[in-house]
């Protein structure tokens, strides 16, 4: 004879007897709960313990971590990049003496305020050596920049198509800064040639030029301010 296996009722979850557990508890002797209470209990209490810490403690250590990690990033990259000037540390020192080197041929190349009647006269000379004849020869009043004064002479000479290009020539090739602007040429009757132009020579400023130049900056700085 074949057995007849009985059939076993599906366990699930009791949802009546979960809730007759929460019902008519005792506030007074909480050990006689029944399992299910005690464990929500300790489960709120767990959950509210760690919610007070994160509230009170853990939040601002999380902020404090936040802002020491974006801190230490920045330290290190300002140490990646002191390291790469490290690195090219003789270059740059290289590169700023060249810099030095040269600022200082082309300052040479800039008479001081007692140097340009000097230059003055070597510019006339250039002319009056290559047999020119000058008309006007006329410095005008300064144009003071930031370190410099630049000084325009009104020239007007007349000579040879060939002397004024060499005039031209010894100009350029003179010791210090001199350009030539504003050229114009006409012929004259008797086929010499006369050239005006304007020569621009520059100097540089002396101490007390700059000093004075640094108080008239401020001045006009606490005007300014003033306003």
């Amino acid at each position: 004879m074949k057995r007849l296996d009985k059939k076993r009722p599906a366990q699930g979850f009791d949802f009546e007897r979960l809730v007759r557990d929460f019902k008519g508890l005792d506030s007074n002797d909480p050990g006689l709960w029944p399992l299910a209470p005690r464990v929500a209990v300790m489960l709120a209490l767990l959950v509210g313990t760690l919610a007070a810490f994160w509230w009170f403690d853990w939040q601002d250590q999380a902020d404090r971590l936040a802002r020491q990690e974006a801190e230490e990033q920045t330290l290190r990259d300002s140490w990646v990049a002191k390291k790469r000037l490290a690195v090219n540390l003789e270059e740059h020192k290289r590169q700023l003496a060249e810099i030095d080197r040269q600022f200082g041929a082309l300052l040479k190349q800039l008479p001081n305020r007692a140097e340009m009647d000097s230059l003055l006269a070597d510019i006339n000379q250039a002319g009056l050596g290559r047999g020119l004849q000058f008309e006007l020869f006329k410095p005008g009043a300064n144009l003071v920049k930031e370190f410099y004064a630049e000084m325009p002479i009104e020239i007007r000479v007349t000579g040879s198509y060939h002397e004024l290009g060499d005039f031209a020539s010894d100009v350029a090739a003179l010791p210090r800064i001199v350009t030539l602007n504003n050229v114009a040429m006409s012929a004259e009757k008797d086929g010499r040639l006369k050239l005006e132009a304007k020569a621009i020579t520059y100097r540089y400023l002396d101490e007390e030029e700059l000093a004075q130049q640094r108080q008239a900056a401020n001045a006009a700085k606490a005007v300014k301010g003033k306003k």
